[in-house]
Formats: structure tokens, sequence, C-alpha cells
């Protein structure tokens, strides 16, 4: 069992490292792959439900992040979707029962209660997350209040990492020099450590009976919940947990209603393998966020169904229903993996597949130092104003420098932090940023703005002021563009209003 803990945490420094030195094409094309929510979330349902492992599919999502190459927003819908493609493997170990038609009614109802209480959770939270970022912006409220590592206000990065192993796998990356071979190896390290850590507490679960299984674990709601959450954190796989569950109930030695605060505590349980990948294998505060992230994903499920009795009825219900649909027609459980696993997620995407608008932009900096050059991928929710900024230093390098989640509601953009308002010449605000309290206004509005070739309609000229000038900075002026909710430019003042710097969009492609 330690020495499965040693090759887990190892296979996680590993698989950050390199996928830190992996080429800018490979992060793009994770980019793209996940810019539709719905796609990410089909993503993480498909993965896990052929490798029948959540605890692998969060782990990887968890070392995408921590390197870079994922944002928070972008990995939330794969953490869904690995929640509910964790349930097929329940599902599957009740069809074992079709032949015993009353084992096999309970059967399926055990099995496709967890996969309906995370559907239900799926359901309710991701309009939430589509929408309104809830998830990842209390997540990352969270993790900055509690585990603040000092990161860029407004900004999101991969930025370092730090374990026991380190200087191991940084020899290896050197060594190898192949970021493909070691994301492969690190990935069979992860899985064979989880596999192997699953295989032992199967073993040690099938010496007792089911019988003294269940009088010590569903004595009552709150001890069934509390020994699901502790057995399952301790195994790291809600797969054994609620499997095992399956055959308990087919077979009358535990109902439903006393197995279900179980199944809940095992879903929370399951999430401790996330946040032994973020906390112990790096310091980025983004990694321990989309840790934080499935956890709330898990917990606010089980507030939601738990203590709320009418609530608590309907994954019971559904799981019940389908349970004596089985009765009548044997081949209900099979159309029922074929429908939620592959026909809903290809229908949702097929629906939404224009729904996201990507783009990559060229900036310059320039400053009396020197010309800089700076490439930035966008995602853009074209439903709901939401997305994405990822700024990358230069045109060859591989790790972002920045991921700005944005927003719009209204006339109001948010990047990150910053606020910025599509509003009437004159009007004025107030906030803050990394440079201090500023108050900003609304100079003037153009019609069109040709910047470097390319001419853009609605053009907002906004002047911010800050309360207490840095030395050689007392404002900025920045050009939005209304229609591409963008910044297009932005020029840097001193006390004199001369402009000091400049930051402004040399090519914008579509993609």
């Amino acid at each position: 069992m330690l020495l499965s803990l040693v090759l887990f945490l190892f296979a996680i420094d590993l698989l950050v490292a390199s996928l830190q030195s992996l080429g800018a094409d490979v992060v793009q094309m994770v980019i793209e792959a996940t810019s539709n929510p719905f796609t990410a979330l089909f993503i993480g349902l498909l993965i896990t439900a052929l490798i029948q492992s959540s605890s692998t599919t969060t782990s990887v999502v968890v070392a995408l992040v921590a390197s870079g190459s994922l944002s928070i927003s972008a990995a939330i819908p794969i953490i869904m979707g690995a929640n509910v493609g964790t349930t097929i493997t329940s599902t599957i170990v009740s069809l074992g029962f079709i032949n015993k038609k009353k084992e096999f009614r309970r059967a399926v109802t055990a099995g496709t209660y967890h996969c309906f209480f995370n559907l239900l959770t799926v359901v309710i939270l991701f309009p939430l997350e589509y929408y309104y970022q809830f998830l990842s912006g209390l997540s990352e409220y969270i993790a900055g209040y509690f585990f603040s590592q000092g990161n860029a206000e407004g900004a999101s990065t991969g930025g370092g990492h730090w374990s026991l192993f380190g200087p191991v796998s940084s020899w290896l990356v050197g060594a190898i020099n192949n970021a493909f071979i070691l994301v492969v190896m690190s990935l069979v390290m992860l899985f064979g450590s989880i596999l192997f850590f699953r295989k032992f507490i199967s073993d040690l679960l099938e010496a007792s009976s089911p019988e003294n299984f269940s009088r010590f674990f569903f004595k009552n709601h709150l001890k069934s919940f509390g020994w699901g959450l502790l057995t399952t954190a301790a195994i790291r796989s809600s797969t054994i947990t609620t499997s095992v569950v399956v055959p308990i109930v087919a077979k009358k030695i535990a109902s439903i209603r006393q197995a279900a605060p179980f199944i809940m505590g095992a879903n929370v349980g399951t999430t401790i393998t996330a946040f032994i990948a973020a906390i112990l294998n790096t310091n980025s505060q983004s990694a321990i966020s989309i840790a934080m992230a499935h956890f709330l994903f898990n917990l606010i499920g089980v507030i939601l169904f738990f203590p709320i009795p009418a609530l608590q009825e309907i994954p019971l219900k559904l799981s019940e229903r389908l349970g004596r649909l089985t009765l009548r027609f044997r081949l209900a459980g099979f159309v029922f993996i074929l429908l939620t696993f592959f026909f809903i997620p290809f229908s949702l995407i097929y629906f939404n597949q224009d729904s996201i608008r990507t783009s990559t932009i060229t900036y310059a900096f320039e400053d009396g130092s020197g010309k800089k050059t700076y490439t930035m991928k966008t995602r853009t929710n074209t439903r709901n104003g939401n997305g994405e900024w990822v700024v990358y230093e230069g045109s060859n390098t591989t790790s972002p420098a920045f991921i700005f989640p944005i927003s719009t509601k209204n006339n109001s953009l948010f990047v990150g932090n910053e606020l910025y308002l599509f509003t009437k010449p004159g009007f004025c605000w107030d906030g803050e940023d990394q440079s201090g309290h500023y108050e900003a206004c609304i100079e003037n509005i153009r019609t069109n703005l040709k910047i470097n070739g390319t001419v853009f309609d609605s053009v907002y000229v906004c002047l911010f002021r800050y309360a207490q000038p840095l030395s050689d900075t007392s404002a900025q002026r920045i050009f939005l563009s209304r229609e591409r909710q963008l910044i297009l430019k932005r020029e840097v003042l001193n006390p004199g209003d001369s402009v000091i710097a400049s930051f402004e969009i040399m090519a914008i492609q579509d993609n």
C-alpha cells in the first residue's frame, strides 16, 4: 500500500514535469479539445468509462492544470464527466444478475443509483458553471483564501512545482528528452498504482462476509455516509466501494435506502485523490482550485440529496423505476448505458458545436527597452459570453504565461478581477488591480479604429487613473472592442500623460 502511494505521487510529479515540456501544438490541441464544455464533459465521461477509474482521470486533469495546459473553467466539465463515467462500473456489475429475475431488479436499482445521483448533480451544477462560473469562481476563492501562493491578481497559471521527487523528475526529463514517452510512462505508473491499491483492498473486502459488511457499514444513515467517505478516501476508489454495494442490495442483505448514504459518502471520499495530487505534488494554486472544485461538486450533490427528504427521493425513485422496468424488458439496462454514456453526450456536442469561437491573436509590447511579442489564444462562448484568454510570451513558448477567465454580463466585461464597462462617454467607476486603486472613465467611443491594418467597429476608449501612481506610471488608456469583447490596445502613461509603453494588437485570426 505504501509502495503504491509512493508510485502514485511520483507518477503525478513526472506527469506535471513532462506536460510542461510538451510542444505548443499539443497544448493548443488540449485547449481546443476542451473549448466546448459539452465536449469536455464527454471527454471526462468517456475516458473514465473506458478505464473505469475516475481517480486516474482527475489526477491527470490536476496535472494538466498544474502544467498550465488546461484552465480551471475548461477542466471542471471534465471532472463532472468523470463523476458520471465512474458509475458505469457499478451499472455493469448489476447487469451480471440478469439471469436472476428479482435479484436483477434490485441490482439495477443499486447499480444505477450512483449514476442518477451524479447525473442529477451535473444537471443542476453544469448550467450554473456554464453561465455563471459558479464552481470555478467558488473553488478559486476558497483555494486563494486558504492556499494563496501570491499569483498575479486575475491570472491563473500552472507555475512551478515541487515535491520529494522533483530532482528525479527533472533528471528524467533531461535524460529522456521526449515528452510523449515521459507522459506515457507517467500515465502507466499512475494507473498501475491505483489498480494495485484497488486489487489489494478488494482482496481484503472479499475476505469478510457480506453480512458482516452490511451490519458494520449500514447501521444508520450517518454511519453509512461516514463509512462510505472514509473507506473510499482510504482506498482512493469509489468504483470498488459502490460496486461492493450492488450484490449486497441484490441479495437483500441491505436495502437501497440503507446503501444510498454510503454511495454518497463514497462520492465525496473519492475526491481525496485529486487533493493528494494537487497539494503534495505542486505549488500551483490552479491545481488546488480544480481539486477543490471536484470536492465541491460532490459535496453540493450530497447537501442537495441527503438531508432534504423531497430531493432525497428523486434519485431513489428513478433507480427503483429503472429496476422495475428491467423486470419487463431485460435490455432496459443496456439501453440505459447506451443513452447515458454515448447517445446523449454525442447529441449535446452536436447541438452545441457552433457555440464556441476561438481566435489566435498576436500582440506587441513596446517600451524604452525594446519590443516583445505575445500570442494569445481566446475561447469565447457566443451564447453566454464566457471564456478565457491564454497568453504566451513569444511565439514558440510552450507554457502559458497567464490564463485569464473572462465573462460578460450586460454591459460589463470581467477579465480576471478587472472590470470594464461599455457605456456612454463620461461615465466613471472605481476599481482596483495589481497597480492599485483607480478611477476609470469612458473618454469616447470610436465608430471604427484601424490598428495595424485591421479595422474594428465600436471601440471604447477608457482612461484609468490611479489614486497612488507608481513612480513612472500614473494612468493607462485602454481601447476595447465591444463586438469582440477584446482589449485592442493598452497605453501606459507617465505623470505628464505621455505614452511610455504600449501593448497593441498586431494580427487576429479566427480558428
